[in-house]
């Protein structure tokens, strides 16, 4: 039985190798990658990426990645590709084929039948000598020393390398096409990641109650606004402009420090200058200034226009935080 010290020590010897393996990676970067940056920035059709066993999953994830960044691509199984697949090929698209060994036996048949077909083959492959590699207009080189497996046969450092080279690859087409993060957020819309990007506190406060008091309502009145609404605050309101702010807190150590509130008004205990924020600005500008300030809600507004109440609730039950 290994001890938590060996055990550690494997784990660390793993991230040893894989990283030699990616420093080298970055020697291994030529004209080619660049050639392919620009050939799929001017393509009509799509990037089909290809490949078998653990690099047909690493092809997965690239795909994945390109689509989210604004490079519409497809995922494509080697194997199923010579099993009537193969027809999901157009001749304005791009293929990517990723191999290890660039010798395996359904690339060796699937290689013939895209040259056949016209399509630029750009090879991601980890041997230069091989027959991928050979038939390949561009070479995108994966080539790594040794895996992190003690036998040298499990894909570790392999799939690292073609794992970062797709990244590279999404970056640098993201970084040329100068996609931003409203791009992003179309690509996104599901999920707290979508949310960050695109969901704005107007969105959140308009579902909520918008309580209000003048300066001069009695504390009573203050009372039932903060009670009904379920937000724990209620903003004070003169001349239609926001004054101030009245929080359960300020309740709590109003009660605290009186003996009686005959005759309290709401201008009497309210916190002037609250924090607030424009209904057009995203949530997660609201969250940032909810927790810097260490509070729970936050005033909504157009211009000094009181729109509402956003809560920290809000952003949770929406999974921004």
């Amino acid at each position: 039985m290994k001890t938590s010290g060996d055990i550690l020590g494997i784990a660390l010897k793993t991230f040893r190798i894989e990283a030699e393996g990616l420093s080298k990676l970055s020697t291994q970067l030529n004209e080619d990658f660049a050639t392919i940056v620009h050939r799929i920035i001017d393509l009509k059709g799509r990037v089909i990426v290809t490949g078998i066993g653990k690099s047909a999953i690493i092809a997965q994830k690239i795909v994945a990645t390109l689509n989210s960044t604004g490079t519409p691509s497809i995922f494509m199984h080697a194997a199923d590709a010579i099993h009537g697949d193969l027809g999901m090929v157009q001749d304005t698209d791009l293929v990517i084929c990723i191999s290890k060994s660039g010798n395996t036996p359904e690339i060796k048949v699937l290689v013939p039948l895209l040259k056949m077909m016209g399509n630029t083959l750009v090879g991601m492959v980890g041997d230069l000598t091989s027959f991928l590699a050979k038939q390949a207009d561009l070479i995108l080189d994966t080539t790594i020393e040794m895996e992190a497996c003690p036998h040298n046969l499990a894909p570790t450092t392999s799939t690292t390398a073609q794992l970062v080279m797709g990244d590279a690859l999404a970056i640098c087409l993201l970084e040329c096409r100068e996609f931003k993060s409203a791009d992003f957020a179309r690509f996104h819309p599901g999920g707290s990641l979508g949310k960050r990007l695109y969901l704005k506190v107007g969105d959140l406060s308009s579902q909520n109650q918008k309580p209000m008091v003048s300066p001069a309502s009695a504390i009573k009145e203050v009372l039932i606004e903060i009670t009904k609404s379920r937000l724990g605050a209620v903003a004070v309101i003169e001349n239609n402009q926001i004054a101030g702010i009245i929080t359960d807190g300020d309740i709590r150590r109003m009660l605290e420090s009186r003996d009686s509130i005959e005759g309290i008004l709401a201008k009497d205990i309210m916190a002037i200058s609250p924090k607030k924020i424009d209904k057009d600005e995203l949530a997660v500008k609201a969250l940032e200034i909810l927790r810097s300030n260490n509070i729970t809600q936050l005033l909504v507004s157009s211009g000094n226009q009181y729109q509402g109440i956003v809560h920290l609730h809000d952003l949770l039950k929406e999974g921004i935080i």
